[in-house]
């Protein structure tokens, strides 16, 4: 609720990080409807890897967050958790290029307890 986000901003808080999402575009949305509830701080972006293959169905569920439609496709040729790793690596390393692009401060990626995949994922953008 933007209400409630306010007040922590209005409270004192210096920046806001957000759950993770998969669609860059609910990311400008929300940055905007921010801006429009006059919310004027640094907005980080969370990003989280999909790294195993029940992450599809997991993640949605207890995030209540949308795995785009392209993204499930991908995942569902995946037979293994190797090939989705490489999936999710492939998809977040897209993610944070059109992030950067569009001017974001920082990134801020959900490691989960592993961090090798996030090392490829900077390696490539950063």
């Amino acid at each position: 609720d933007l209400a409630y986000l306010k007040d922590k901003i209005d409270a004192g808080a210096e920046y806001i990080v957000t759950q993770m999402f998969f669609d860059n575009k609910k990311f400008f949305n929300f940055v905007k409807d921010c801006h429009n509830a006059g919310i004027h701080v640094p907005i980080v972006p969370g990003i989280k890897p999909v790294s195993i293959l029940s992450h599809i169905n997991v993640l949605p569920k207890t995030f209540y967050i949308e795995i785009p439609e392209v993204l499930e496709q991908e995942a569902k040729k995946c037979k293994t958790n190797d090939e989705i790793r490489q999936v999710g690596i492939e998809w977040a390393i897209m993610q944070s290029k059109e992030l950067i692009a569009a001017g974001v401060p920082v990134i801020h990626y959900y490691t989960m307890g592993k961090s090798d995949n996030i090392r490829k994922i900077a390696d490539a953008v950063f």
